[in-house]
Parts: C-alpha cells; structure tokens; sequence
C-alpha cells in the first residue's frame, strides 16, 4: 500500500511538471492561441494540482487493477502497454473531438497527439517499473 500511495504521489507530481511543460511553452502557446478567446486569463495552480494528483491514484489504481490483463510479460512492457492505452482514451479522443469543433491547425493535432503520447508513456513506464499486482 506505501508504494502505490508513493507512486501514485510520485505520478501525480509528473503530471503537473509535464503539464506545464507541455501546455506553458512558447510552441505550445502559439498552436493553442485559437482557445485565448474563451480560455481563462489565469489558472488555478492549487485547483490543477490537486487535480493533477488525483490522476495520479486514479490511473495507479487502474493499472493495478488492469495489470494481469495487460499485454506482455514485464512490467515495463505492461506499463508501455498501459500508457498507450491511456494515450488513446484520454489524449486520442480528446483531440478528435477538438479538432471536430475547434478550428485547430494540424500543427497543435499533431503536437497535441505527440505530446500526449509522450506523457503517457512517461507515466505507463513509472506504473509498471514500480507496481505490481499481487498475484
């Protein structure tokens, strides 16, 4: 139980550097700037923390729950597997819904997609290096 809580601390943490990286960058902000019009002047850093934190022991929690059914046999195949998993359920269908109804340029679906692929693989590798279902 300490290890999921630390790693699910741990995933929480990476979750809120990689956000800002990922969505506070000079590129970033030019490829999202068709949202400044409705997006909020400034955000909670408090709120998007906790929020972020709360993913953490969401997604451990799944992983967890998932690992016996994850294809491959270590736990670092397992955590890839999970993270691409985790890249088209929450980054795939989001941005293709954006770019539905949002007038996004290929250049912010592209780096969207990449980005997302690359956080979630970041955290897919953390859960299965670190945790392990019990058997």
């Amino acid at each position: 139980m300490a290890r999921y809580v630390f790693v699910s601390a741990l995933s929480g943490v990476l979750f809120v550097v990689m956000d800002v990286l990922i969505n506070a960058n000079p590129l970033a902000r030019q490829l999202y700037a068709v949202y400044r019009p409705i997006a909020r002047p400034s955000v909670s850093a408090g709120a998007g923390t906790a929020i972020d934190l709360a993913y953490g022991f969401v997604l451990a929690g799944i992983f967890l729950l998932l690992f016996r059914a994850l294809p491959g046999e270590s736990g670092l195949v397992k955590g890839l597997s999970f993270g691409v998993l985790l890249w088209f359920l929450r980054v795939v269908m989001s941005v293709a819904s954006q770019w539905m109804i949002i007038p996004l340029s290929t250049g912010a679906v592209v780096y969207g997609l990449a980005a997302g692929l690359g956080e979630t693989l970041v955290l897919g590798v953390l859960y299965g290096l670190a945790l392990r279902a019990r058997q």
